[in-house]
């Protein structure tokens, strides 16, 4: 059973960072495309960024490009979220979804395996 854990989720003033954490068990981590979604209160869960299985590629949605890094230790079975320069408008609960796939990912209907989320707060 593929499990996702995230951590790394907090309460931060605007222009903060803070750096996600999501570890994935019972799977092969290396054959998993991975991405970081968020969902605020009243709106649809939205992808931020995903990385292809071999790291060679990622996508960021566009408000988070130059702020959000989105990177993968395959030897930890860990992908990351660095997030700089946060803003108000990023508070959200954040996710890790999987999917054992050789292409980018970047629809949440595609992703098979999920994680239960960690919560982002950006105050002004």
């Amino acid at each position: 059973q593929v499990q996702l854990v995230e951590s790394g989720g907090g309460l931060v003033q605007t222009g903060g960072s803070l750096r996600l954490s999501c570890v994935v068990s019972g799977g092969t981590f290396s054959m998993y495309g991975m991405g970081w979604f968020r969902q605020a209160p009243g709106k649809d869960r939205e992808l931020v960024a995903a990385i292809r299985r071999n790291a060679y590629f990622t996508y960021y949605a566009d408000f988070v490009k130059g702020r959000f890094t989105i990177s993968r230790d395959n030897a930890k079975n860990t992908v990351y979220l660095q997030m700089n320069s946060l803003k108000p408008e990023d508070t959200a609960v954040y996710y890790c979804a999987a999917k054992d796939s050789f292409v980018l990912i970047t629809t949440v209907s595609e992703y098979d395996y999920w994680g239960q989320g960690t919560q982002v707060t950006v105050s002004s």
